[in-house]
């Protein structure tokens, strides 16, 4: 069994998948929630086949993370399996929300009340009822740490991107909130952002391609950020060396920020 014990949100691409695989190179086994279906299901397994590659185990939950039910299940199967551990890193790396103008002639054209509800749940709200599960659980314990990812949209305007930056902002507030009520237990709580990275979500971003683009010829390191380099980042910051570092919102982009 695995000594060291990571949890990640949408484990099967993006962030969360290169994450995985990092951790797994140094050291932790992956408990991995991911929603795929049939047509996307080889990326969870992928993933999976890198973390046993790297000697650990991975036990991987094709389950939607906002839903109740299933989160208590999923706990409970990982309370279960660590016997009284508990959970060195938590990743919150979910990207399911609606891209759609706030503002539309057709109602069918722009966000509506339960599309708004539904991102800000999944991509803000889930973090904060995962980590209560947790700690109820006493999954958390001293130098766990709990990371989120969020983007450079938590403070800007992009196009359609409305609800996902107001769950980005949310969900910096709630790794403030986190760290602060976490601090007695010894648990760390920071949010990570990244540069302009080629992801699926991305994507899915009405000129996505375009800001990655520009990103590449902005960013004094001459490239775009990666997965990888943002999972590398996440490794570094779990030590427990870096107990005393909470609350903040950190910045991995080569440097990408500072020509914005």
């Amino acid at each position: 069994m695995s000594s060291k014990w990571a949890l990640v949100l949408g484990a099967s691409s993006g962030f969360g998948a290169a994450t995985s695989i990092a951790l797994a190179q140094a050291g932790y086994g992956v408990f991995g929630v991911h929603f795929d279906l049939r047509s996307t299901l080889p990326n969870a397994v992928r993933v999976q086949d890198a973390v046993k590659a790297a000697g650990q185990e991975a036990l991987f939950f094709n389950v939607n993370a906002a839903d109740e039910k299933k989160r208590a299940t999923t706990l409970d199967t990982l309370r279960e399996k660590l016997g009284g551990g508990y959970v060195h890193v938590l990743l919150h790396s979910l990207a399911f929300g609606t891209l759609l103008p706030f503002v539309a002639d057709d109602p069918k054209a722009r966000i509506s009340r339960m599309q708004m509800d539904m991102t800000l749940d999944v991509m803000a709200h889930s973090l904060v009822y995962w980590t209560q599960d947790m700690a109820q659980r006493r999954l958390l314990g001293r130098n766990s740490r709990i990371f989120a990812m969020t983007s450079s949209g938590s403070t800007r305007v992009i196009a359609a991107y409305g609800a996902v930056s107001a769950a980005k902002a949310a969900l910096e507030s709630h790794i403030r909130q986190l760290a602060f009520e976490l601090a007695p237990l010894g648990v760390t709580a920071n949010a990570i952002r990244a540069g302009v990275t080629d992801t699926p979500a991305l994507r899915r971003i009405p000129g996505g391609p375009e800001l990655h683009e520009r990103a590449m010829e902005r960013n004094p390191s001459g490239r775009a950020t990666t997965p990888e380099d943002v999972a590398r980042a996440i490794v570094v910051l779990s030590s427990e060396d870096l107990y005393w570092m909470t609350g903040n919102v950190i910045g991995v982009d080569g440097g990408e920020e500072l020509s914005a």
